[in-house]
Formats: C-alpha cells, structure tokens, sequence
C-alpha cells in the first residue's frame, strides 16, 4: 500500500509506453522545492519529451523549474507536455521567464551622481528657508521698535550667560593655545633669516584680523547652534512651540530673537577675549623661549599694530553671530518629532553653522585685501 507522503513527493521516471518521455508524479509545488531539485537531478538520460500533465499539482516554481531543465538539456517548449487547467499558467511564465534583463556591471557612477544631486537639491533648498527665515527674524526685530512690549528681557540675559560667560574659560584657553603654536611656528621659519622679533607682527595680526573672532566664532557654532537647535528641537518633539502657538504667541518672539540678541552681544565680547588671550600667548612664548621680554614685545606690539587690525576682527564678529543663531534656531524648528530627525538637525547645524562661518571670513579677508584695509 501506498502511503500519502509518496503520492504527493514529486517524483520523474520514464514511461513504458512511450520511450524517451519523462513522465512527472506528485505535486510539484514551492512547498516541495527541494524534492523538485533532486527529481531533476536524478532524471534518467535519453529524455526527449516532458510529460507533466499527470503531475496532482503545478505552480509556478514547478513550471520555471521544468523551463530550465529543458533549456539546459536543448528541449524545446514544445517537448513539455500539460494537461488543459495548466497551459493557462504554463504560457504566462513562459512568455517572462527568460525576459530578465542581464545584469550590467555597476561602477557606483549613478549611485555616486545620485546623491551629488540629492545633495545640490538639499543645499539649495536650505539655503532658501536659511534666507527666508533671516528675513522674517529681520522683519520681527524691527518690530522690537514699533512694540517693545513683545522683547523678553530675562530669556536673553539668561542665554547671553549661557552663551557668553560659561563660554569665556574655554574660549580663553584655547586662543591662548593656539597664540602659543602661532608664535612657535612663525619664531621656526623666522630664525633662519635672523627676524624672530616679527613674531609679534605675526602674532598680533593673525589674532585681531582672523584668529580671535573665527576661533570664537567656530566654538560658538559647535557650542552654541547645536544647543539652540538641541532645545527648540526637544520643544518640537514635545508638542510645546505648538502649544505656544495656540496660546496666541510667536515662536519666533519667544524662542529665537532671545538667542540671536545674546548671540549679537555676547560674540563681540568673546572675540574681544580670544584676542586678547591669544595675544598672551605669544608674549609667553616670546618671554620664555624667544628671548623678547614682555615689555619690548608689547613697546614693538603697540608701535607696529594698527587699530585698523582690531577694527577687521570685531566688524565680522555681528555677522558670524547672526549666521551661527540664525542656523542653530532654524533647524530646531525644522526637526520633524522623532529622535533621529533630532540628531540629524544638531548635527547639519553644526556642520552648516561652521562651513558658513569660515566661508563669509575667507570672503570677507579677500574683500578687506583688495580694499587694502
């Protein structure tokens, strides 16, 4: 007798009756697949003809599965043989079975050209919600005037402490260091040409025209713009600037004017600290190990230096302020409610904050060069 289980195994013999045509038993169904393999697998030689039509069941994998195995044993499609409830099947897998394009090699130029161009797209469009927004923060701080009213003193004077006083060690320390390594690099070039006093020249200038306000400003930026999109991005996610407007009131007014003014007054105050740390740097490096005392290198400092130099760092201190609040505001209110969107906003508004900064201080030098100021 029997059993179910070899009734429904796929199975392939030779049939008596007609020499050459290999005769199919059992289900030949996705669920069987691998029994369908090894019945292939195990076809006697010599087949010339396939006859499925005693099969108890066919689907599509039988039918791919029989396709194959007479392409690769030069059967034609005329050598498979169905019964009349298959053909229907059996004709719409043939007709796409072998219509899979060949795969081309893939270098990554596409991938690599897509995503200059999902790039070029997201740099443009946040470059015009970056100028949109200057306008409409521009707009509502001249309305400061007309209603002074809507100004919020104690959240500015408690972000101008965050921003500025608990900032002051560090800026201090690092414009410091970095005064220290100027006057070390220069004193190393200058000494083969007997001109090491012109450390305080380089010093001086490097530190009141660039090095004091972009070193503030780059701190602030990783400092300042990821805590402010940090915040206001939380208070998204919390529902909270919805909340507010359905109280009536303006985000902008409550959240981000109160930042930017801090920012606008309290830059200036820093770069002021990081020029002059900086400069105390390379009166340490002078005392200690150039042999300029620090009395002639602040006699040469001050006649040499120029109050134009000064005025250069402290005019593009404002503007650096601007960028950087306007960034770290901006994309906190655009962080669309989930932790990720969070992270990815602290993090392009650190990367904006910083890219923008050091590209208005390069024009800004070329600019001040070709005016010979």
């Amino acid at each position: 007798m029997t059993s179910s289980s070899d009734q429904t195994t796929p199975a392939a013999g030779l049939a008596d009756d007609a020499p050459g045509t290999l005769r199919l038993r059992g289900r030949w169904t996705l669920r069987h697949a691998e029994a369908i393999d090894d019945a292939l697998n195990r076809a006697p030689p010599g087949v010339s003809r396939i006859d499925a039509s005693t099969c108890e069941r066919l689907d599509t994998l039988g039918v791919l599965q029989l396709l194959r195995y007479a392409e690769a044993h030069g059967l034609d499609f005329g050598a498979l043989q169905f019964n009349e409830f298959q053909r229907p099947l059996v004709a719409a897998i043939e007709n796409v079975h072998d219509d899979r394009p060949q795969r081309k090699r893939e270098f990554g130029v596409r991938a690599m050209l897509g995503r200059i161009g999902h790039g070029l797209v997201d740099n443009a469009r946040e470059i015009t919600a970056l100028a949109s927004f200057f306008g409409e923060v521009q707009v509502k701080l001249l309305r400061l005037f007309k209603e002074p009213g809507r100004f919020r003193l104690t959240p500015t004077v408690h972000h101008m402490e965050q921003i500025g006083l608990d900032a002051v060690p560090l800026v201090a320390l690092l414009s410091f260091m970095v005064g220290a390594v100027i006057a070390f690099l220069g004193a190393m070039v200058l000494q083969g040409y007997g001109a090491t006093i012109f450390v305080v020249e380089l010093v001086s200038a490097a530190f009141l025209r660039e090095f004091g306000v972009l070193l503030t400003a780059i701190l602030l930026a990783g400092r300042t713009a990821s805590a402010f999109t940090a915040q206001i991005g939380m208070m998204v996610n919390r529902e909270e600037v919805d909340a507010i407007r359905v109280l009536g009131l303006d985000p902008i007014d409550l959240l981000v004017i109160p930042r930017i003014l801090a920012l606008l007054v309290m830059l200036p105050l820093l770069t002021f600290v990081a020029m002059m740390a900086g400069l105390l740097g390379g009166v340490a490096v002078g005392a200690l190990d150039l042999d300029i005392p620090p009395a002639a290198y602040l006699a040469r400092m001050h006649d040499m230096m120029e109050v134009r130099h000064f005025v250069v760092g402290m005019v593009k201190a404002p503007f650096f302020a601007m960028v950087i609040g306007l960034i770290g505001c901006l994309e906190g209110l655009q962080v669309q409610g989930t932790a990720q969107s969070l992270g990815e906003r602290t993090t392009s508004s650190v990367v904006q904050a910083i890219s923008l900064v050091i590209v208005i201080d390069a024009f800004a030098a070329l600019w001040f060069m070709q005016m010979d100021y």
